[in-house]
């Protein structure tokens, strides 16, 4: 059997140099190492080889199939290099290029997401990161979400076989760095993706890019929170920009706001567009991060805090004057050349 390996590896290597196409190295591969190939016809005989000469046999085996593979991919290589020496064949490549030409830019969501997070750190705010696939604790019971609440239907979150879900929001990741803090005060902000059952049309997508924030110290205030979105809007709109706070209702706010900023198109009446949601950590949030960690560092009788969130699609959409939520994932290079 080693005669018969090492003739079948001269023969192998032999007709490698042949070889001049895609179409020839890949029938030699399957001729030679597929399954019903040379090479493993012979490797069946192992089988048949005495207990003596089998160590001798698998080791001249092995040199034999490496052999032949290293042949293959060094054949492979030789042919693509002059398949691409070809292609460029007459082509003076030291020609200057076009200005311009070719230069790309980075995606929108990527800029107003850095613009936000630039905007956020000059305030102290630094950046926190948690797991997209979230326990139903971090992502609604901490967030003093009630069982009936309609984001927990299967018609509006998407669970996993286990239990898990995707999160809906990045206010996980809220919960996440107040079971970890070691000390206060916590001033952090958690860009990133989050899931929903949406319809996808013009405003809607089933995954979207949330940034929210948390600050949570003794004696933060709601003047705290309207001073940081204030500062943060026009920064991002320009510093005429106008906003208004409306009450609204969140489970884990109290009080909670919706956020609206004043527009003004040329050519255009200005109006009000909705934004961003906000508030005051609601105390029970505060308890039930207290119960989990067993220590009192969240005592909602000495600590409170603020939270907001928005959608970055939504900022990009407005910043940019984007109809329809949708160019942003289609990767249309005539669509994103403006940017």
């Amino acid at each position: 059997m080693l005669a018969q390996l090492d003739s079948l590896k001269t023969e192998a290597l032999a007709t490698l140099d042949t070889l001049s196409d895609e179409a020839a190295l890949e029938s030699f591969r399957i001729d030679y190492l597929g399954k019903k190939g040379k090479l493993t016809a012979l490797s069946a005989g192992m089988r048949d080889v005495s207990p003596d000469l089998k160590k001798e046999v698998g080791a001249k085996l092995n040199e034999v199939r490496e052999a032949i593979t290293g042949g293959l991919t060094s054949r492979q290589e030789a042919l693509q290099s002059a398949k691409d020496a070809a292609s460029v064949a007459g082509i003076d490549l030291s020609l200057p290029g076009r200005p311009g030409s070719g230069v790309g830019t980075l995606h929108p969501l990527t800029q107003i997401r850095d613009l936000a997070v630039r905007t956020l750190r000059r305030v102290g705010f630094t950046l926190a990161d948690g797991p997209e696939i979230e326990t139903e604790w971090h992502c609604f019971d901490a967030l003093n979400t009630p069982a009936d609440h309609p984001a927990r239907n299967e018609s509006d979150t998407f669970y996993l076989p286990d239990g898990r879900l995707l999160r809906t929001h990045t206010s996980s990741v809220q919960i996440r760095t107040m079971e970890t803090a070691k000390s206060l005060p916590i001033r952090v902000i958690a860009p990133g993706a989050a899931y929903r059952r949406d319809e996808i049309d013009a405003t809607h997508l089933s995954v979207f890019n949330q940034i929210e924030a948390l600050y949570v110290d003794k004696d933060v205030s709601l003047a705290d929170l309207k001073g940081t979105l204030e500062f943060f809007f026009r920064e991002v709109f320009g510093p005429k920009t106008v906003v208004r706070f409306r009450p609204h209702f969140f489970p884990f706010t109290e009080p909670s706001f919706e956020i609206d900023v004043k527009l003004e198109a040329k050519g255009k009446e200005a109006r009000w567009i909705e934004i961003a949601g906000c508030g005051m950590v609601d105390p029970a949030v505060f308890a039930e991060v207290s119960k989990k960690r067993g220590d009192t560092l969240f005592d909602p009788e000495q600590v409170t805090g603020f939270a907001f969130g928005m959608g970055l699609d939504r900022l990009a959409m407005i910043l940019h004057g984007i109809s329809d939520i949708r160019h942003l994932i289609e990767n249309d290079a005539r669509f994103l050349q403006q940017f």
